[in-house]
Protein backbone atom coordinates (compact mmCIF):
# COMPACT_ATOMS: atom_id res chain seq x y z
CA UNK A 1 0.00 0.00 0.00
CA UNK A 2 1.10 3.63 -0.86
CA UNK A 3 -0.35 6.55 1.10
CA UNK A 4 -1.78 9.67 -0.56
CA UNK A 5 -0.16 12.47 1.33
CA UNK A 6 -1.94 15.72 2.14
CA UNK A 7 0.37 18.72 3.23
CA UNK A 8 -0.97 21.67 4.81
CA UNK A 9 1.79 24.73 4.86
CA UNK A 10 0.60 27.19 7.03
CA UNK A 11 2.90 30.21 5.83
CA UNK A 12 3.35 29.95 1.86
CA UNK A 13 2.90 28.03 -0.77
CA UNK A 14 5.57 24.84 -1.08
CA UNK A 15 6.42 22.43 -3.94
CA UNK A 16 4.48 19.10 -3.03
CA UNK A 17 6.79 16.56 -1.01
CA UNK A 18 4.66 13.46 -2.59
CA UNK A 19 4.71 11.66 -4.84
CA UNK A 20 1.19 10.33 -5.02
CA UNK A 21 -1.32 13.93 -4.44
CA UNK A 22 -0.65 16.65 -2.35
CA UNK A 23 -2.81 19.41 -0.91
CA UNK A 24 -1.83 22.67 0.31
CA UNK A 25 -3.40 25.67 2.04
CA UNK A 26 -2.21 28.88 2.37
CA UNK A 27 -4.80 30.63 4.68
CA UNK A 28 -1.88 31.27 7.60
CA UNK A 29 -3.17 29.27 10.87
CA UNK A 30 -0.25 29.73 13.13
CA UNK A 31 4.01 30.26 13.26
CA UNK A 32 4.30 28.73 16.30
CA UNK A 33 6.85 25.42 16.90
CA UNK A 34 3.99 22.39 16.60
CA UNK A 35 5.41 19.50 18.87
CA UNK A 36 2.21 17.17 19.49
CA UNK A 37 -0.40 16.04 17.46
CA UNK A 38 -3.42 13.74 18.48
CA UNK A 39 -5.96 12.37 15.60
CA UNK A 40 -9.33 11.19 16.93
CA UNK A 41 -10.80 10.15 13.26
CA UNK A 42 -9.97 11.52 9.57
CA UNK A 43 -11.89 14.98 10.10
CA UNK A 44 -11.22 15.19 13.99
CA UNK A 45 -7.81 16.51 14.76
CA UNK A 46 -5.98 18.38 17.50
CA UNK A 47 -2.56 19.72 17.62
CA UNK A 48 -0.53 21.71 20.43
CA UNK A 49 2.59 23.66 20.24
CA UNK A 50 5.20 26.96 21.75
CA UNK A 51 3.49 29.46 23.30
CA UNK A 52 0.38 27.73 24.98
CA UNK A 53 -1.08 27.04 21.91
CA UNK A 54 -3.36 24.65 20.32
CA UNK A 55 -5.05 24.20 17.16
CA UNK A 56 -7.78 22.12 16.16
CA UNK A 57 -9.61 20.78 12.91
CA UNK A 58 -13.41 19.08 12.58
CA UNK A 59 -12.90 18.44 8.85
CA UNK A 60 -10.24 16.67 7.56
CA UNK A 61 -7.92 19.87 7.86
CA UNK A 62 -10.13 22.08 5.59
CA UNK A 63 -10.33 24.58 8.43
CA UNK A 64 -8.18 24.84 11.46
CA UNK A 65 -9.00 26.93 15.10
CA UNK A 66 -5.56 28.57 16.45
CA UNK A 67 -5.84 29.83 20.06
CA UNK A 68 -4.05 29.63 23.05
CA UNK A 69 -4.45 28.77 26.77
CA UNK A 70 -5.85 31.15 29.04
CA UNK A 71 -2.30 31.79 31.33
CA UNK A 72 -0.19 29.39 29.43
CA UNK A 73 1.27 31.98 27.09
CA UNK A 74 4.83 31.07 27.96
CA UNK A 75 4.44 27.20 28.34
CA UNK A 76 5.44 25.09 25.23
CA UNK A 77 2.89 22.19 24.91
CA UNK A 78 4.98 19.01 23.75
CA UNK A 79 2.05 16.57 24.23
CA UNK A 80 -1.83 16.72 23.72
CA UNK A 81 -3.94 13.68 23.77
CA UNK A 82 -7.83 13.97 22.49
CA UNK A 83 -10.64 11.66 22.53
CA UNK A 84 -13.06 13.61 20.68
CA UNK A 85 -14.34 16.95 19.20
CA UNK A 86 -14.47 18.34 22.66
CA UNK A 87 -12.16 16.44 25.09
CA UNK A 88 -8.56 16.92 25.36
CA UNK A 89 -5.73 17.06 27.56
CA UNK A 90 -2.35 18.85 27.23
CA UNK A 91 1.00 18.49 29.06
CA UNK A 92 3.44 21.57 28.84
CA UNK A 93 6.93 20.21 29.50
CA UNK A 94 9.47 22.12 31.04
CA UNK A 95 11.63 22.58 34.37
CA UNK A 96 9.76 22.67 37.42
CA UNK A 97 6.30 24.34 37.42
CA UNK A 98 6.47 24.85 33.75
CA UNK A 99 5.36 21.02 33.66
CA UNK A 100 1.30 21.26 33.65
CA UNK A 101 -1.55 19.67 32.81
CA UNK A 102 -5.24 20.97 31.79
CA UNK A 103 -7.87 19.26 30.48
CA UNK A 104 -10.84 21.08 28.34
CA UNK A 105 -13.99 19.37 27.90
CA UNK A 106 -15.81 21.81 25.76
CA UNK A 107 -13.93 21.92 22.60
CA UNK A 108 -11.11 24.35 24.06
CA UNK A 109 -14.20 27.59 25.38
CA UNK A 110 -12.56 26.12 28.70
CA UNK A 111 -9.37 24.59 30.50
CA UNK A 112 -8.97 23.00 33.86
CA UNK A 113 -5.29 23.12 35.27
CA UNK A 114 -5.21 19.86 36.39
CA UNK A 115 -1.34 19.51 37.46
CA UNK A 116 1.74 21.80 38.36
CA UNK A 117 4.59 20.59 39.33
CA UNK A 118 6.10 21.57 42.43
CA UNK A 119 9.43 19.35 42.05
CA UNK A 120 11.99 22.06 41.05
CA UNK A 121 14.78 19.32 39.64
CA UNK A 122 11.03 17.46 37.42
CA UNK A 123 10.58 17.72 34.04
CA UNK A 124 7.86 16.37 32.73
CA UNK A 125 8.10 14.94 28.93
CA UNK A 126 5.17 12.59 27.57
CA UNK A 127 1.78 11.29 28.28
CA UNK A 128 -0.41 8.45 27.16
CA UNK A 129 -3.73 7.25 28.40
CA UNK A 130 -5.83 3.59 28.24
CA UNK A 131 -8.84 5.73 28.29
CA UNK A 132 -10.25 8.72 29.14
CA UNK A 133 -9.74 8.75 32.86
CA UNK A 134 -7.04 6.50 33.09
CA UNK A 135 -3.50 7.78 32.07
CA UNK A 136 0.28 8.44 32.69
CA UNK A 137 3.23 10.65 32.91
CA UNK A 138 6.54 10.37 32.86
CA UNK A 139 9.42 12.73 33.74
CA UNK A 140 13.05 12.62 33.54
CA UNK A 141 14.58 11.14 36.92
CA UNK A 142 14.52 12.92 40.04
CA UNK A 143 16.97 11.47 42.87
CA UNK A 144 17.53 8.23 40.78
CA UNK A 145 14.46 7.68 39.37
CA UNK A 146 12.08 8.44 36.31
CA UNK A 147 8.86 9.93 38.34
CA UNK A 148 5.85 9.02 37.10
CA UNK A 149 2.46 10.39 37.80
CA UNK A 150 -1.19 8.82 36.83
CA UNK A 151 -4.33 9.63 36.62
CA UNK A 152 -7.72 7.15 37.38
CA UNK A 153 -10.68 9.92 36.98
CA UNK A 154 -9.71 12.39 34.76
CA UNK A 155 -9.15 15.18 37.07
CA UNK A 156 -6.52 14.24 39.77
CA UNK A 157 -3.19 13.05 39.10
CA UNK A 158 -0.59 11.30 42.16
CA UNK A 159 3.07 10.29 42.43
CA UNK A 160 3.60 6.79 41.72
CA UNK A 161 5.83 4.65 44.53
CA UNK A 162 9.17 5.28 42.95
CA UNK A 163 10.42 1.54 45.19
CA UNK A 164 9.30 -0.46 41.97
CA UNK A 165 10.73 1.23 39.26
CA UNK A 166 14.82 0.47 38.17
CA UNK A 167 17.29 3.18 38.62
CA UNK A 168 18.11 5.88 36.79
CA UNK A 169 21.41 4.87 35.06
CA UNK A 170 23.61 8.47 34.97
CA UNK A 171 23.34 10.14 32.36
CA UNK A 172 19.97 8.95 31.41
CA UNK A 173 17.16 10.70 30.77
CA UNK A 174 13.51 11.10 28.41
CA UNK A 175 12.90 13.61 25.70
CA UNK A 176 9.81 15.42 25.40
CA UNK A 177 10.58 16.09 21.50
CA UNK A 178 7.54 14.54 20.37
CA UNK A 179 5.24 13.62 22.87
CA UNK A 180 5.71 9.73 22.13
CA UNK A 181 8.65 8.64 24.61
CA UNK A 182 5.54 6.74 25.93
CA UNK A 183 2.87 4.30 24.95
CA UNK A 184 -0.14 2.05 26.10
CA UNK A 185 -1.82 -0.90 25.33
CA UNK A 186 -4.54 -2.86 26.57
CA UNK A 187 -5.90 -2.43 30.09
CA UNK A 188 -2.61 -2.09 31.66
CA UNK A 189 0.53 -2.18 29.38
CA UNK A 190 2.86 0.84 29.39
CA UNK A 191 6.17 1.46 27.46
CA UNK A 192 8.21 4.30 28.16
CA UNK A 193 11.86 5.02 26.06
CA UNK A 194 15.18 6.48 27.68
CA UNK A 195 18.14 8.19 25.87
CA UNK A 196 21.08 9.92 26.86
CA UNK A 197 24.51 8.16 27.54
CA UNK A 198 22.34 5.25 28.47
CA UNK A 199 19.20 3.88 26.00
CA UNK A 200 16.80 1.36 26.85
CA UNK A 201 12.91 0.81 27.21
CA UNK A 202 11.08 0.59 30.23
CA UNK A 203 7.99 -1.54 30.76
CA UNK A 204 5.02 -2.54 33.33
CA UNK A 205 2.42 -5.00 32.71
CA UNK A 206 0.14 -3.19 35.95
CA UNK A 207 0.14 0.58 35.14
CA UNK A 208 3.30 1.41 36.54
CA UNK A 209 3.37 -0.24 39.71
CA UNK A 210 5.86 -2.52 38.97
CA UNK A 211 8.77 -2.46 36.23
CA UNK A 212 11.13 -4.15 34.46
CA UNK A 213 13.86 -2.19 31.72
CA UNK A 214 15.68 -3.78 29.34
CA UNK A 215 18.48 -1.81 26.64
CA UNK A 216 17.96 -1.80 23.16
CA UNK A 217 20.78 -0.94 20.04
CA UNK A 218 19.23 2.77 19.51
CA UNK A 219 22.37 4.93 19.22
CA UNK A 220 23.22 6.58 22.33
CA UNK A 221 26.45 8.42 24.32
CA UNK A 222 25.76 12.19 23.94
CA UNK A 223 23.00 13.72 25.72
CA UNK A 224 21.17 14.45 22.82
CA UNK A 225 20.95 11.00 21.30
CA UNK A 226 18.82 7.77 22.10
CA UNK A 227 15.04 6.55 21.85
CA UNK A 228 12.61 9.16 20.99
CA UNK A 229 9.69 7.49 20.32
CA UNK A 230 7.80 4.47 21.05
CA UNK A 231 4.43 2.79 19.72
CA UNK A 232 3.07 -0.57 19.90
CA UNK A 233 0.13 -1.80 17.75
CA UNK A 234 -0.64 -4.45 19.72
CA UNK A 235 0.42 -6.13 23.29
CA UNK A 236 3.81 -7.91 21.70
CA UNK A 237 4.79 -5.90 18.02
CA UNK A 238 6.09 -2.43 18.99
CA UNK A 239 8.68 0.33 17.49
CA UNK A 240 11.31 2.43 18.92
CA UNK A 241 13.17 5.54 16.99
CA UNK A 242 15.39 8.14 17.58
CA UNK A 243 19.09 8.74 16.71
CA UNK A 244 20.93 12.55 17.73
CA UNK A 245 18.71 15.50 17.57
CA UNK A 246 21.61 17.70 17.01
CA UNK A 247 22.60 15.86 13.98
CA UNK A 248 19.42 14.78 12.16
CA UNK A 249 21.30 13.73 9.01
CA UNK A 250 23.31 11.28 10.69
CA UNK A 251 22.77 7.95 9.71
CA UNK A 252 23.14 5.26 12.42
CA UNK A 253 21.18 2.82 14.01
CA UNK A 254 18.06 5.07 14.95
CA UNK A 255 15.14 2.28 14.65
CA UNK A 256 14.27 -0.73 15.79
CA UNK A 257 11.48 -3.40 16.93
CA UNK A 258 10.19 -6.22 18.87
CA UNK A 259 7.85 -9.22 18.63
CA UNK A 260 8.01 -10.18 22.35
CA UNK A 261 6.27 -6.76 24.13
CA UNK A 262 9.68 -5.43 24.42
CA UNK A 263 11.90 -8.24 26.12
CA UNK A 264 14.20 -8.28 23.25
CA UNK A 265 14.65 -5.04 20.33
CA UNK A 266 16.20 -5.79 16.87
CA UNK A 267 17.75 -3.29 14.46
CA UNK A 268 15.17 -2.41 11.20
CA UNK A 269 16.98 -3.20 8.43
CA UNK A 270 15.12 0.27 6.59
CA UNK A 271 17.22 2.38 4.72
CA UNK A 272 18.22 4.82 5.47
CA UNK A 273 17.75 5.67 8.73
CA UNK A 274 18.82 9.55 9.96
CA UNK A 275 17.20 10.74 12.75
CA UNK A 276 13.54 10.18 13.82
CA UNK A 277 11.58 11.97 16.80
CA UNK A 278 8.53 9.67 15.65
CA UNK A 279 7.22 6.46 14.39
CA UNK A 280 3.93 4.37 14.38
CA UNK A 281 1.27 2.53 12.29
CA UNK A 282 -1.04 4.37 9.50
CA UNK A 283 -2.79 1.13 10.28
CA UNK A 284 -1.99 0.15 13.61
CA UNK A 285 -3.92 -3.37 13.59
CA UNK A 286 -1.56 -4.86 11.13
CA UNK A 287 2.16 -4.53 10.25
CA UNK A 288 1.62 -2.14 7.21
CA UNK A 289 2.30 1.83 6.47
CA UNK A 290 5.41 2.49 9.18
CA UNK A 291 5.90 6.30 9.46
CA UNK A 292 8.60 7.87 10.89
CA UNK A 293 9.50 11.35 11.18
CA UNK A 294 11.68 13.62 12.07
CA UNK A 295 13.71 17.10 12.04
CA UNK A 296 15.57 16.58 8.21
CA UNK A 297 13.22 13.28 6.79
CA UNK A 298 10.11 11.73 6.50
CA UNK A 299 9.52 8.03 5.33
CA UNK A 300 6.31 5.61 4.73
CA UNK A 301 7.52 1.34 4.84
CA UNK A 302 5.07 -1.67 4.49
CA UNK A 303 6.65 -2.40 7.78
CA UNK A 304 9.58 -1.97 9.68
CA UNK A 305 10.84 -5.38 8.44
CA UNK A 306 10.98 -4.21 5.44
CA UNK A 307 14.72 -3.28 3.10
CA UNK A 308 13.80 -0.10 1.31
CA UNK A 309 10.95 3.06 2.01
CA UNK A 310 8.51 3.27 0.00
CA UNK A 311 8.62 7.45 0.21
CA UNK A 312 11.02 9.01 1.56
CA UNK A 313 10.86 12.98 2.26
CA UNK A 314 12.81 15.73 2.90
CA UNK A 315 10.77 17.44 5.43
CA UNK A 316 11.03 18.65 8.86
CA UNK A 317 8.51 17.22 11.05
CA UNK A 318 8.35 16.87 14.83
CA UNK A 319 5.62 14.73 15.89
CA UNK A 320 3.24 11.79 15.03
CA UNK A 321 -0.60 11.05 15.43
CA UNK A 322 -2.51 8.14 13.91
CA UNK A 323 -6.14 7.78 13.25
CA UNK A 324 -7.03 4.35 13.14
CA UNK A 325 -7.74 3.09 10.58
CA UNK A 326 -5.36 4.34 7.69
CA UNK A 327 -4.89 7.89 8.53
CA UNK A 328 -1.66 9.46 10.15
CA UNK A 329 -1.05 13.40 11.19
CA UNK A 330 2.18 14.87 11.54
CA UNK A 331 3.22 18.29 12.71
CA UNK A 332 6.69 20.62 13.02
CA UNK A 333 8.35 24.15 12.85
CA UNK A 334 5.99 26.79 11.34
CA UNK A 335 2.95 25.40 12.08
CA UNK A 336 3.22 22.66 9.54
CA UNK A 337 1.12 20.10 9.25
CA UNK A 338 1.29 16.78 7.17
CA UNK A 339 -1.82 13.98 6.41
CA UNK A 340 -1.10 10.41 5.44
CA UNK A 341 -3.69 8.70 4.25
CA UNK A 342 -3.89 5.19 2.79
CA UNK A 343 -5.26 4.24 -0.82
CA UNK A 344 -8.20 1.82 -0.48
Amino acid sequence: MRPRCYLFVLLVLLPALCSAQSHVIQNRHTNENLRGVSAISTKVVWASGTHGTYLRTLDGGETWTTAQVPGAEALDFRDVEAFSADEAYLLAAGPGDQSRIYKTTDGGKTWALQFTNREPKGFYDCMAFWDFNNGIVVGDPVDGKFETITTDDGAHWKPLAPAMMPPALPGEGAFAASGSCITVRGDSNVWFATGGKPERVFASSDRGKNWTVVETPIIHGADSSGSFSIFFRDGEHGVISGGDYQHPEQQGTNLAFTDDGGKTWKLSSLQPQPFFSAVGYIDPTSAHGLLAVGAAHAGFAEDVTGQKWLEFLDTNLNALGVAAPQDAWAVGPKGIIMHWSLEQ
